[in-house]
């Protein structure tokens, strides 16, 4: 069995985000994390079920979304949570295009009269937004369809949330709620070596539990090497071509144009060996764009 620095996984992998929120015995996990997110507005959860994480698209010529999670509340509200490992070009556009799945499929054939239930993204990030660095303290963002005059919600029933995880740094003795308990496992879990005694409680016992790399067994081991690997090495590929791209291009960009600018950090990406398809999903060009740029 692989020797591992640190005792409890890294959520921030797709391998332990799904082991932590995505699979069934683990539900419970899921939804005391949404309930302390969103218990202003939603109340308490009392169950959750998984959807189909893959939506087709109406179209062949259209996207299709692969959500890392996606599931329902008892009153058919939808719930997508995504994990968001390095920054992204078009980011909060993608997750405004997610929203339109759960949204198209709840259309009725016959007679309808529009109703929808309501749609929540949430955004876990591993990286500040640009334009948000000058907010150190602010890591929440909650985002409705507002009228700009009265500043009022004009539509509840479609919200993003966006928290953006590198500004979260209160040490365990300065958690005030549970939430921010939550926030805190998320930010430092594979940091730690036990679980500190203010998150003695069920759910956060059972969450290191079910996080501590000794009780894998010798195949779930190796899936988390792998996908512990991958983030690795996208994240420092990824954040190193973001940061000299966008000193060699977008920067320049400010005065040739963005476009420029973005293909500058394509082609500084291509040069590190990043997988056309992440370019793409990363800077928003087409597959067949980047492709252009290898010649």
């Amino acid at each position: 069995m692989a020797e591992f620095a640190e005792k409890y996984i890294n959520p921030f992998t797709d391998y332990g985000f799904k082991r932590l929120f995505g699979e069934e015995p683990n539900k419970d996990l899921l939804r005391d994390f949404l309930n302390e997110l969103l218990r202003e507005e939603q109340g308490t959860i009392t169950t959750l079920t998984y959807l189909k994480n893959e939506n087709l698209s109406t179209s062949e010529t259209d996207r299709k979304a692969i959500f890392d999670i996606y599931c329902e509340n008892e009153r058919g509200e939808k719930f997508i949570v995504e994990l968001q490992k390095t920054k992204q070009n078009f980011f909060k556009d993608r997750t405004v295009y997610y929203s339109t799945f759960p949204i198209r499929e709840q259309a009725k054939r016959a007679d309808w009269n529009y109703e929808l239930q309501a749609v929540y993204t949430v955004a876990i990030l591993d990286f500040v937004f640009e334009e948000d660095k000058a907010q150190p303290q602010k890591y929440r963002y909650d985002v409705k369809l507002t009228d700009q005059q009265s500043k009022q919600v004009f539509y509840d029933k479609l919200t993003f949330i966006y928290l953006e995880m590198p500004k979260f740094n209160k040490s365990v003795e300065e958690l005030e709620n549970r939430f921010e308990k939550w926030l805190y496992v998320l930010r430092n879990l594979n940091r730690l070596d036990r679980i500190p005694d203010r998150l003695r409680e069920q759910i956060f016992e059972k969450l290191f539990e079910t996080a501590e790399i000794a009780r894998f067994t010798p195949e779930q081991v190796r899936s988390y090497e792998d996908s512990l690997k991958y983030y690795r090495d996208l994240k420092n590929s990824l954040d190193t071509a973001w940061e000299e791209g966008r000193e060699d291009g977008l920067m320049e960009g400010m005065e040739k144009g963005k476009a420029e600018g973005i293909v500058e950090v394509a082609r500084n990406m291509l040069q590190k060996g990043v997988p056309t398809e992440v370019i793409s999903e990363f800077t928003g060009l087409t597959v067949t764009q980047i492709e252009k740029l290898k010649n």
